[in-house]
């Protein structure tokens, strides 16, 4: 894709409804833009240039006519041309931010809004990058951002992961590809000091959450001597590395083999096979059967898939964060700890801090928030995109 500024397509915001956007929001909505027939025949994904009803330029954006989203702010300087060299910037950015923060490079490169390239996620493995290119916009720029990746960071394997419900929405096919080089099997993952095991090609998203890295080493030091439950275990993050801390034995549910698979193999890497057990269900019936059979532990981690898909699932989900935290809330010991999580952006904090009060209040336990935390710092939030603040986590010690 060639962009020319001064050949752009132009998108019009309705009289009055610039205001948000020159705040620094970066997103314009398909209500906030008048609609006529020329801006509706653009193909999604387009590059275009953001005018207010006076004319006057106030963004470069990606564009579809499709989506409640209709316009992603690439930079408010409208001369900017959105070419290779552009995208190589905001990854140099990008990684000279990561590279500060770890010593490793495992960590997710790019957060979309937050790194200024919106619908884009890396995540980093060694030198293997796994992308979602999840809007049309930075679908239709693969080609410039694929080149622009190898000339920043000359990764041996790139595969491209653009199989999430969100290209659904924006009207794009989903697959998944190995763009360059070659993937053999599992990518070891360091994390904390430990060895788990990313799926790239067929695990969750990427295969691997760097987000609760640090929620991970919190828990894991208020394990040490305690057993633990790891509910919605996925690969092991929190319960593989509670043993590695000194924990007496963990138990990790999950529903999906796969995932249990990966997480004995990271508890066998760290030499913790022998304390750890793993229980394929559904995590609410299986705390619940857990309770009725007497179980108790020392520290029990609930940290679920996104239960609020789009806003008019709130209530919904707000129901069931109330219910999973009294069902885990009754598997804590006496003196015990709690970690309940959401990665719902649609859920509020203070929603959310709700409904694990009244989750408690069900299961008749008194307790303390020791830590409320979101994700680490690899995933920067926008400061005028609120919902870039996606992941809310709690622990609490219960009496």
């Amino acid at each position: 894709m060639l962009d020319n500024p001064q050949q752009r397509p132009v998108v019009r915001l309705l009289p009055g409804r610039h205001k948000r956007l020159a705040g620094g929001h970066p997103w314009v909505y398909s209500n906030e833009i008048a609609m006529d027939a020329a801006t509706k025949a653009l193909p999604p994904g387009s590059l275009v240039t953001l005018q207010d009803e006076k004319g006057e330029a106030l963004a470069v954006a990606m564009f579809n006519p499709h989506t409640l989203i209709s316009a992603r702010v690439l930079d408010f300087r409208a001369s900017r041309r959105i070419d290779e060299a552009f995208l190589a910037g905001r990854l140099e950015r990008a990684l000279a931010i990561r590279t500060a923060l770890f010593d490793a490079p495992f960590y997710r490169l790019v957060h979309a809004e937050a790194d200024g390239l919106p619908g884009l996620v890396v995540d980093r493995f060694g030198d293997v990058f796994v992308c979602q290119l999840n809007t049309a916009g930075i679908d239709r720029l693969e080609g410039p951002l694929l080149a622009a990746l190898d000339r920043v960071a000359a990764p041996e394997t790139i595969v491209l992961r653009n199989d999430s419900s969100a290209r659904g929405v924006e009207g794009l096919e989903r697959g998944v590809r190995i763009v360059k080089g070659a993937l053999s099997g599992p990518i070891p993952v360091l994390e904390n000091g430990a060895t788990f095991f990313a799926d790239a090609l067929a695990g969750q998203k990427t295969g691997w959450f760097y987000d609760q890295r640090e929620n991970r080493a919190f828990v894991a030091r208020l394990a040490k001597g305690r057993s633990v439950l790891d509910v919605y275990a996925f690969g092991g993050g929190f319960g593989v590395l509670a043993l590695l801390r000194g924990a007496s034995r963990a138990l990790l549910v999950d529903r999906a083999e796969a995932a249990l698979g990966a997480a004995m193999r990271a508890a066998e890497a760290g030499g913790v096979a022998d304390r750890c057990r793993t229980l394929k269900g559904e995590a609410f019936q299986e705390m619940q059967r857990l309770a009725e059979s007497g179980e108790r532990f020392g520290v029990v981690v609930a940290d679920p898939p996104a239960f609020a898909k789009s806003k008019k699932d709130l209530p919904t989900a707000l129901r069931g964060y109330r219910k999973m935290t009294r069902l885990a809330a009754a598997l804590v010991e006496p003196g015990g700890y709690l970690f309940a999580a959401s990665c719902s952006h649609n859920v509020g904090e203070a929603d959310f801090a709700e409904a694990v009060r009244r989750g408690l209040l069900d299961a008749g336990r008194q307790g303390r928030i020791l830590r409320a935390a979101g994700a680490g710092p690899d995933h920067p939030i926008h400061p005028s995109l609120p919902e870039s603040a996606y992941l809310k986590a709690l622990v609490l010690s219960l009496d």
